[in-house]
C-alpha cells in the first residue's frame, strides 16, 4: 500500500467517525439511516454525469452493492434495538476485516504476508475490545454479527466490482444512487410520506453527515482499486479510534482505561500497516 492511499484512507477514517458524530440529529434510528442514505444518493446522483456511466462488465456488482448496502443499514437498525450502540458497532464493524481478509484470500487470491495479517488482527481486536464490556443478549450478538458479514460482503462486492468499472467514482455514484432508492422504497413502505416528511427538520445534519459518509466511502472504493481490500478494510475501521478521540477532546466523555488499551491495540495495527 502506498502512503498516499495510506494517508487517504485514515482521512475516510476520520470522515466516518465524523459523520457519526454528527448524526445526532433528533431522529429515531430508522430514520437517520435513511436520511444518510437518501443525502448520499442524491448527492451521488448529481455527481454521475460528471463521471459517467461504469463499464457493463461492472453492473452487476453495481446492482449487487447497492443491495448489501442497504441490508447493512436494515440489519444494524435491528441491531440497535437490541444493544447499545457503543457495543453493537464496534462488533459490526470489528468483525468484518477478519471475514474480508479470509474471503479475499480464499476467492481473490490476496493471501497477505504474515506482517499485514498482524495488522488485521490487532486493528480489529482492539475494535471489538471497545465493545467488550459485557451484557448483550444473544439477539443483539446475532445482529451485530449479520451486520458485520454485510459490511464484509459489500466491501468484497465493491472491491471487485470497482475494478471492474473502469472508473472507480463511476461505480461508487451509480452504487449510492441505487443504495438511496432502495432505501427510499424501504421508507415509503414503512411509513409512507411521512418517513420523507419527518426529516425535514433534521435535513442540516443530514447534508453534513452524508456528505461525509459518502466521502468516506468514495475513498474506499478508490483504494479498493489500489490495495489488498482486506488492507483497505482494516485501516477505514479505524474510524472507532478516531470517534473515541472526538468523544474525548471535543465531546469531553470519559473514555475507561479498557478503551485506551484498544485505541493501543489499533495503533499498533496502524503501524504494521507501515512496516
Amino acid at each position: 500500500m502506498t502512503l498516499p492511499v495510506f494517508f487517504a484512507l485514515l482521512f475516510a477514517a476520520l470522515l466516518h467517525a465524523g459523520w457519526n458524530a454528527v448524526v445526532k440529529i433528533g431522529l429515531d434510528r430508522f430514520s437517520s439511516v435513511l436520511l444518510l442514505a437518501l443525502v448520499q444518493g442524491g448527492i451521488a446522483l448529481l455527481l454521475l454525469p460528471v463521471f459517467g456511466l461504469p463499464a457493463p462488465a461492472a453492473w452487476p456488482w453495481v446492482l449487487l452493492g447497492s443491495a448489501l448496502h442497504s441490508g447493512y443499514k436494515l440489519f444494524l437498525i435491528r441491531a440497535y434495538g437490541h444493544g447499545d450502540l457503543s457495543q453493537v458497532y464496534p462488533l459490526a464493524r470489528g468483525t468484518a476485516p477478519l471475514i474480508v481478509t479470509l474471503a479475499s484470500a480464499l476467492f481473490l487470491a490476496e493471501a497477505p504476508p504474515l506482517l499485514r495479517i498482524a495488522a488485521v488482527l490487532a486493528i480489529a481486536g482492539g475494535i471489538m475490545l471497545m465493545a467488550s464490556r459485557g451484557g448483550l443478549s444473544r439477539t443483539a450478538l446475532a445482529w451485530a454479527f449479520g451486520t458485520a458479514c454485510f459490511t464484509a460482503s459489500y466491501t468484497m462486492a465493491d472491491g471487485v466490482g470497482a475494478r471492474l468499472a473502469g472508473n472507480a467514482s463511476a461505480f461508487a455514484m451509480a452504487m449510492f444512487t441505487l443504495d438511496g432508492l432502495v432505501m427510499l422504497g424501504f421508507g415509503l413502505a414503512a411509513k409512507g410520506g411521512r418517513a420523507i416528511v419527518g426529516l425535514l427538520p433534521a435535513w442540516r445534519g443530514g447534508v453534513a453527515a452524508g456528505t461525509m459518509s459518502l466521502g468516506s466511502y468514495w475513498i474506499a472504493i478508490w483504494a479498493f482499486t489500489q490495495a489488498p481490500l482486506a488492507m483497505v478494510a482494516a485501516l477505514r475501521e479505524t474510524s472507532v479510534l478516531f470517534a473515541m478521540l472526538i468523544a474525548f477532546f471535543f465531546l469531553r466523555e470519559r473514555v475507561e482505561p479498557r478503551r485506551w488499551l484498544a485505541a493501543g491495540l489499533i495503533l499498533a495495527g496502524i503501524v504494521l500497516m507501515r512496516i
